[in-house]
């Protein structure tokens, strides 16, 4: 109980210079879980993926289209218990260069579709006004919000893929089964998209995106995947089938340059909260040689130093990383309402606190070890010596 007050006191000898020490952690350790948080945010699609959904795309590009004949083939196969299939539109709401209007726009095979996503939740009387009008849509609980639609509104889009003015009339919205489901995105039949394209632009065909599948048993995913990019290998429009995972996985490795830099920045910043803590251990140790020294003439042992000179810098350390952490919840919750479509998933994980947390122990630990071991090698002599 003792060496814990000496503690106390050493801390907050130099009042000032703690406190922009544990600032400084803070805002590290702030700083270190925001840009962790954005790399899981990142990935956020692929850990949402489902283990019995596979996508089948085109071999060459997803901007490549496949035949809808497909369709009946594929639902033939062993062991797929449903298929269905989506279009990419895009489009221009409002203002294209405000980030804030894109969000994205699918063209959907119909109403059953979302029987392949039960983490998508729309009550019945909404799947049922859906599926009565031809250009209705059923948009996310999250984009509502954001812009304010209610049922019975009308998004205007102007068609960059599929030109033209085109008009959706909100139907219906959805939530997320939990907090990984993106609720940003807006479904609209693909029969309309189909027919409005057939009538402004004739000859020009609306074909399939992707095909979605559920499968029956998880195992039998491999031996289906092959099965399908068989049956297409020598076709005009040859696929490639992969997990519901690989096809999230193959869109964030597109920005795999930008998040290996965010990955290395995160870590560049232990390195910070640990040389700000050491430097201020290193100076408060070596302005206290000469008390060390007497502590050791009085009988103090090995354990006391390393008590008293470890205890200062973990307090500093665990001060510092708490309040690091107090501030990266509202932080990350502002940064998610000003960045609500770029980031459909921005939540905090468990995962993040724990190695925020852990890197200013570990820069408590490390931070005294030097100044500890040269007190403890040091000579009582020579401590007594060193000038105040």
């Amino acid at each position: 109980m003792k060496v814990l007050k000496l503690i106390i006191k050493n801390t907050w000898r130099h009042k000032l210079r703690t406190l922009l020490t544990i600032l400084g952690i803070a805002i590290a350790v702030m700083a270190f879980g925001m840009l962790r948080t954005i790399i899981t945010a990142w990935y956020a699609g692929v850990e949402a993926s489902a283990a019995n959904r596979i996508i089948t795309h085109h071999r060459v590009s997803i901007i490549f289209q496949l035949p809808l004949t497909y369709r009946e083939q594929i639902q033939h196969i062993p062991g797929v218990a449903g298929v269905s299939f989506a279009n990419w539109f895009s489009g221009i709401y409002k203002d294209v260069n405000d980030w804030r209007n894109f969000f994205p726009r699918i063209a959907i095979e119909n109403d059953a579709y979302f029987d392949l996503f039960p983490e998508i939740i729309i009550s019945q009387e909404d799947r049922a006004a859906f599926a009565k009008e031809r250009n209705g849509c059923i948009v996310g609980e999250k984009i509502a919000r954001e812009h304010g639609f209610k049922t019975g509104d009308i998004i205007p889009l102007e068609g960059d893929i599929y030109p033209g003015h085109w008009e959706f009339v909100v139907r219906g919205f959805y939530k997320g089964r939990d907090a990984t489901v993106d609720e940003t995105v807006m479904f609209f039949h693909w029969k309309y998209l189909d027919e409005q394209v057939r009538q402004s632009q004739p000859g020009r065909e609306v074909n399939v995106g992707w095909y979605v599948m559920r499968i029956q048993n998880p195992n039998d995913i491999p031996r289906i995947s092959g099965t399908i990019d068989e049956m297409y290998l020598n076709s005009r429009a040859s696929t490639k089938t992969e997990t519901e995972k690989e096809f999230q996985q193959s869109f964030v490795s597109m920005s795999s340059a930008i998040l290996t830099s965010i990955n290395v920045i995160s870590f560049v910043i232990i390195g910070i909260i640990l040389l700000v803590l050491a430097n201020t251990i290193v100076m408060a140790v070596r302005e206290r040689t000469r008390e060390y020294a007497v502590l050791k003439t009085l009988g103090f042992s090995k354990n006391h130093l390393i008590q008293l000179i470890g205890g200062e810098s973990m307090v500093i350390a665990l001060a510092g990383g708490v309040l690091g952490l107090v501030f990266t919840f509202p932080v990350a919750g502002g940064f998610a309402k000003a960045f609500p479509t770029f980031f459909p998933v921005f939540n905090v994980e468990p995962i993040t606190i724990t190695m925020a947390f852990g890197a200013a122990v570990v820069a408590g630990i490390a931070a005294a070890t030097f100044p500890a071991s040269r007190i403890l090698r040091m000579k009582i002599v020579d401590g007594l010596r060193t000038l105040e």
